[in-house]
């Protein structure tokens, strides 16, 4: 017994508790135990009984609430709005051991409880809630999470800063309310700070003059210290690729403001609730405001209160995230679950996280606006230690780690060349529409860690399971020799996630002649290793601005390919991508918007939706009616037969007479619009 007659902090969290540097209670826990506090978990508490809320007694702190290492909505419902039939984060994938809207009962629960606690709220689900947000579930625009759970603070981001920050204010005294200014938090505010520069951004279109409109790809000071892109579309850009502008400001038309005294107002809640053009606007006011270098808080009003959002938190050395990776984790799920097996944890436990954040922007991705653009890596002496913390603890070890990697496989100590530019930028990618010339490419160090972790005794094989961006693998062929050489056990596998240049622009995504270029090199020294190998690709269905006619182009390129995917998945509209304030509000945020420009195709019924991927699994005879009736309709009878260019075949005459629903047909618990 630890002999604590009360706990400083007491993390409530959605999730079965595992001890492992992969799940973010367990980081947090570890976190304040190493800043001398103690702290309690209550694991998935019985959110309709007060008394779970109970069991570790009043904190002398505050709460902490999270629904988990996914978004509790996610967690549950499937892309068609069905119930999951599983849990991945629960002995035994039990599902129902959660409530939907977790952060919110969670919080609600720990305030009836204990009324005078601190609550702070983090974790994804309240990261990618932290501003007024649009709900798939629900089919509206709701509330900050902050203002529906009645939480004191929101931390978002990957939060250790803030949390340490945070508990020793309040260990020193302090109230939640007298911290209003720590980075990668958001807070509730009566009215902005007195002294402030408002920098009004709550329309889409101002009358009168505007001046030129800042490039947002450039730097302001010199010619050198521009990111790679200007007005003109780059060298080997795709033609109808145009970089993103930011909606002019009034206040910044001719002034210049103090940073660290202005902030950006963006439509209230209510208006971006009515009106859709304004919430992607404020979607893409909120993505330009990214970088913690340059970032300014943001505010938006809710009713009578303020929602102020501080700057997003400073990335961590790399000293800093070797410390956090080398706490004494166990490395095991909690010992009350007995033999009961925790499917995530199942599917992590021999893998290693070498680096956080992702540079590529993906607009359908949400990793971006929670772990940040900024890459932060582990040392290799670190990311070595833990894979001999695995061979020697991990119980079943049978010396294979599983993964190395994190949200992509081979961003591992990529950064900008210049900090000055890294510090002044505001690109949503570094990779598109094509690679900034500032970025650093060398793989080297990925490549020195890969053959370093082969050495180790006891270590059998060390596989790659993250997904792999290969545009920026084919800058670095070392790289991808000894990645083929290696580490692809047979399959590996990659995401271009569309062939077709119409939808693969709205998800900023490079072009299929950057897959087939990786492709010729995997072959090549798959060849060499004398290895049959292949490449796995993953595609999306129904993403924003598809047309039937390019999943029908997919489809024909998968069969050009002999591929037959079953890996496939149909878009799912999660908080605060860019890509859901398409799905939402049928604008592009990537381009100049105006309440007249022309709205985007959104595969929005849940026929179409299934339809659009049938396309993808065209191979399967369950979706050949669906498909015929399709062609039929787009005037491609040609692609239905028996013939080599043939998509499918013709219908079997067992089968007239069978009703087969049209694309357009709307079933009862369609999606609402």
């Amino acid at each position: 017994m630890l002999g604590w007659d009360s706990c400083d902090v007491i993390l409530v969290t959605g999730d079965a508790y595992v001890d492992h540097p992969s799940f973010g209670m367990a980081v947090m826990g570890r976190m304040l135990e190493s800043q001398g506090f103690r702290v309690g978990i209550i694991a998935q508490p019985d959110w309709n009984n007060p008394q779970d809320f109970m069991k570790l007694g009043k904190p002398n702190f505050y709460f902490g609430v999270t629904g988990g290492n996914m978004d509790s909505m996610i967690n549950r419902y499937t892309a068609d709005l069905k119930v999951r039939s599983d849990d991945a984060y629960t002995p035994g994938g039990v599902p129902g051991k959660r409530p939907d809207r977790a952060v919110i009962v969670y919080s609600q629960k720990c305030r009836e409880v204990y009324k005078d606690v601190p609550i702070v709220i983090g974790g994804i689900e309240a990261s990618l809630r932290r501003i007024a947000q649009y709900d798939y579930w629900s089919d509206q625009v709701r509330r900050s999470v902050l203002i529906d759970s009645g939480a004191d603070i929101l931390l978002y981001g990957n939060a250790e800063r803030a949390i340490v920050d945070l508990t020793h204010a309040l260990a020193q005294g302090r109230s939640v309310s007298e911290l209003t200014d720590l980075r990668g938090t958001t807070i509730v505010r009566e009215a902005p700070p007195a002294g402030w520069t408002e920098i009004d951004s709550t329309r889409i279109d101002w009358p009168g003059h505007i001046d030129m409109i800042p490039n947002p790809y450039e730097m302001k000071d010199t010619e050198k210290m521009s990111c790679s892109t200007d007005n003109k579309t780059e060298e080997g850009a795709d033609s109808d690729v145009m970089p993103i502008k930011i909606v002019p400001m009034p206040l910044q038309r001719k002034v210049e403001h103090d940073k660290d005294t202005s902030y950006v107002r963006l439509p209230s809640f209510e208006k971006v609730r009515n009106d859709s053009a304004l919430y992607a606007h404020a979607s893409r006011v909120l993505h330009q405001e990214a970088n913690p270098y340059n970032a300014r808080p943001l505010i938006q009003k809710h009713g009578t209160r303020e929602i102020w959002v501080n700057p997003p938190p400073i990335p961590l050395e790399t000293d800093e995230m070797d410390s956090v990776f080398g706490f004494p984790y166990a490395r095991i799920p909690h010992p009350s679950y007995g033999d009961a097996k925790i499917p995530a944890y199942d599917m992590i436990r021999f893998s290693v996280n070498i680096m956080r954040g992702c540079f590529g922007g993906c607009t359908f991705c949400s990793i971006t606006e929670h772990e940040g653009r900024i890459i932060q890596s582990r040392s290799q002496e670190s990311v070595l230690t833990e894979i001999e913390e695995i061979r020697d603890k991990v119980p079943g070890f049978t010396g294979t780690i599983s993964d190395l990697g994190g949200p992509t496989a081979n961003m591992y100590h990529l950064t900008c060349k210049s900090e000055t530019i890294l510090k002044n930028c505001r690109r949503l990618s570094c990779v598109y529409p094509t690679i900034c010339k500032n970025l650093e490419t060398s793989h080297k160090p990925t490549t020195e860690l890969y053959r370093a972790a082969r050495k180790i005794p006891g270590v059998k094989r060390i596989a790659i399971a993250s997904g792999l961006r290969y545009d920026l693998a084919v800058k670095d062929p070392e790289y991808v020799r000894e990645l083929v050489t290696h580490h692809v056990g047979g399959l590996l596998k990659i995401a271009p996630e569309h062939t077709e240049q119409n939808v693969l622009t709205k998800m900023m995504k490079p072009g299929m002649g950057t897959y087939d270029e990786f492709k010729r090199m995997f072959d090549k020294f798959s060849k060499e290793a004398g290895k049959e190998q292949y490449l796995v690709p993953y595609f999306i269905a129904a993403h924003p601005g598809t047309e039937n006619s390019d999943m029908m182009n997919l489809a024909l390129w998968l069969k050009k390919q002999k591929m037959r995917v079953d890996q496939v998945q149909t878009f799912y509209p999660s908080p605060m991508s860019l890509a859901t304030a398409m799905y939402h509000s049928e604008r592009n945020p990537l381009q100049r918007m105006s309440y007249k420009s022309q709205k985007m195709h959104i595969p929005r019924d849940i026929a179409q939706r299934r339809l659009q991927k049938a396309f993808l699994r065209y191979h399967d005879a369950k979706n050949w009616p669906m498909l015929r009736e399709e062609l039929k309709a787009m005037g491609r009878t040609d692609l239905i037969g028996s013939g080599p260019n043939a998509l499918i075949p013709a219908e079997d005459v067992s089968n007239r007479g069978r009703h087969v629903p049209r694309p357009g047909f709307k079933p009862k618990g369609r999606i609402k619009r």
